[in-house]
């Protein structure tokens, strides 16, 4: 069962496309103005994890961030790609497990081999944090400024995005503060978390305006009929993406996650083991969003969505006229909203509805769209062979 959370801070504290002839030109301009400012943006891009909710197609050998699920191109690649030029792949840093780097590094070649941050053990996102802040102050000084997102989202308006970053960038700069990117919600959804936005930080430019304000509270995962009250009430959804200053995250992370504190003087000293041994598990979100004062939220008209589950590519993937959302060789007639993904064979659906269909060599995973939102009852059920090795992958 889910868990709604209502956290407030400790103390109070539509944008469209460009048009194509003229978004290259706009682009580079907005490129040299930043990069004029000193702020030149780095990354850090949190892709650990196989993504089991993605079983079949994602397993040890096969990771989720490494599968082209939204479009032609590997999740990571995606991310990757959707930062340039604003932040060119030199500059992105990864931080992922032993496990998986190896894939990583085959599916983003042109980000460079040391860029990989290699996990000692599963730290939990606030230590990533810590590490990829500590090594972006390493590498480029204390006040750079970087992106913090995860691997696994889905941006409708990649434009939309890199000026929301710019504009973040330049709140962050000018101040110690946590920037958090919010998308306007499109549903009452359940399984995300909310930013409920106060006092703006310029008076001359209002919330309804898209300025920046005072994040009042945080509500991870509401029920239904508090999702719409949240947004009644002009709450954005928590996209996961954060833009903030080396120093300043770092200091605040030693202000307020305690599950952290022993193990960053060692961090700082670059003994990454022992601070892997001192720290504890724990999210941004908890661990640092939630405890800080110090959060301002940043409204983004972006498209913004979480790749979490089979269902959710219903929502990012483009649709036939019926709504289907189908990848691979796939033929359906009479059939309407599913998700169908051929991954080296061909599927052929008749008069369905609302389901998954994901088949690769040697095997088919047929389900509900509803019963998609959980794997984790079904491959407890199977055996390990077949769980962590489906088909011939």
């Amino acid at each position: 069962m889910s868990e709604t959370r209502v956290v407030s801070p400790i103390a109070p504290s539509s944008v469209t496309d460009a048009p194509a002839a003229t978004a290259g030109t706009m682009e580079e301009a907005e490129l040299d103005a930043l990069l004029d400012t000193g702020t030149a943006m780095w990354a850090v891009v949190f892709a650990g994890g196989i993504g089991t909710r993605f079983w079949p197609l994602s397993t040890p050998r096969r990771p989720k961030q490494v599968l082209a699920l939204v479009n032609e191109r590997p999740l990571i690649a995606d991310t990757v790609a959707r930062l340039s030029p604003l932040v060119p792949a030199e500059r992105v840093l990864v931080v992922t497990s032993a496990d998986i780097a190896d894939a990583l590094h085959e599916a983003i070649p042109e980000v460079p081999r040391a860029n990989l941050l290699v996990e000692p053990r599963p730290l939990g996102t606030a230590a990533a944090l810590a590490w990829g802040a500590q090594e972006v102050s390493r590498r480029a000084g204390p006040d750079t400024v970087f992106v913090a997102l995860h691997a696994d989202l889905s941006v409708g308006y990649p434009d939309v995005l890199r000026d929301s970053l710019r504009r973040a960038a330049s709140i962050a700069a000018a101040d110690r503060v946590l920037v958090a990117l919010g998308a306007r919600p499109t549903r009452p959804e359940t399984g995300f978390g909310y930013l409920q936005p106060g006092m703006p930080i310029d008076p001359l430019i209002s919330r309804a305006e898209g300025g920046a304000c005072r994040v009042e509270h945080f509500v991870e995962k509401p029920g239904a009929s508090l999702a719409d009250v949240l947004i009644e009430r002009g709450a954005l959804w928590n996209t996961g993406i954060f833009v903030w200053r080396a120093r300043v995250v770092l200091d605040e992370l030693e202000t307020h996650t305690g599950e952290l504190q022993h193990g960053l003087p060692q961090l700082a000293a670059g003994e990454l083991e022992q601070f892997a041994e001192l720290v504890a598990s724990v999210s941004i979100d908890r661990g640092l969003l939630e405890r800080s004062p110090n959060v301002v939220v940043l409204p983004a008209d972006m498209e913004w969505d979480d790749v979490g589950t089979w269902a959710s590519l219903r929502r990012v993937r483009e649709l036939d006229d019926t709504g289907n959302g189908v990848m691979g060789q796939v033929h359906v007639v009479e059939c309407s909203g599913n998700v169908i993904h051929a991954d080296g064979c061909c599927v052929v659906a008749y008069g369905i509805s609302g389901m998954i269909v994901v088949s690769i060599d040697g095997l088919t995973f047929v389900t509900t769209q509803d019963r998609a939102t959980e794997l984790g009852p079904l491959l407890n059920s199977l055996p390990g062979s077949l769980r962590f090795n489906p088909g011939r992958h």
